[in-house]
């Protein structure tokens, strides 16, 4: 899994430069969400539902086998990423509130999970959650990690998500 997760830091590279696009977002107003079923968000993020956190969402389909492999390390890693804020402009243009939020919209109690695409057309959403996972593996705590991550994207970024202080 680090390996997949190095990967994807160097597919997220060449996406770093757009970071998200508007361009692919079509504004439609939010729908509901059935099981099976995909809704779009007012920002155009597509969002899907699955039966738990080791299930991919179909969106996945046809994208890189190491954009899958961060969604899923995405869910296991909630405590980390709800901690480390985005720096894409998802705060102002989703109200994403942190990097988790750029992958998952919402855990149910059930153990259902709503993923939200918006990680897949976004390298700094998918190099911050790979960076952050893999800093958290070789033993760096949420908080050095917050700190590595916010001086690391303070120029040349968007705002932000509004993700409090650890």
């Amino acid at each position: 899994m680090k390996f997949k997760l190095m990967a994807i830091i160097g597919i997220c590279s060449s996406l770093l430069l757009s970071g998200c696009s508007n361009e692919e977002k079509s504004v439609v107003d939010k729908e509901t969400s059935h099981e099976g079923h995909s809704a779009h968000t007012v920002s155009g993020d597509l969002q899907e539902e699955t039966s738990s956190k080791e299930i991919a969402p179909e969106f996945l389909s046809g994208k890189p086998e190491e954009m899958k492999t961060i969604y899923l390390a995405v869910a296991q890693n909630q405590e980390l990423l709800e901690n480390i804020p985005c720096y894409c402009g998802c705060g102002e243009e989703a109200n994403h509130k942190n990097n988790y939020d750029c992958f998952i919209h919402e855990n149910k109690k059930s153990g259902e999970v709503v993923w939200d695409d918006h990680g897949t057309r976004c390298g700094v959403c998918l190099e911050i959650a790979a960076q952050s996972i893999l800093d958290l593996r070789d033993g760096m705590t949420i908080k050095d990690i917050r700190t590595k991550v916010d001086e690391k994207y303070k120029s040349g970024y968007a705002k932000p998500t509004p993700t409090p202080e650890v």
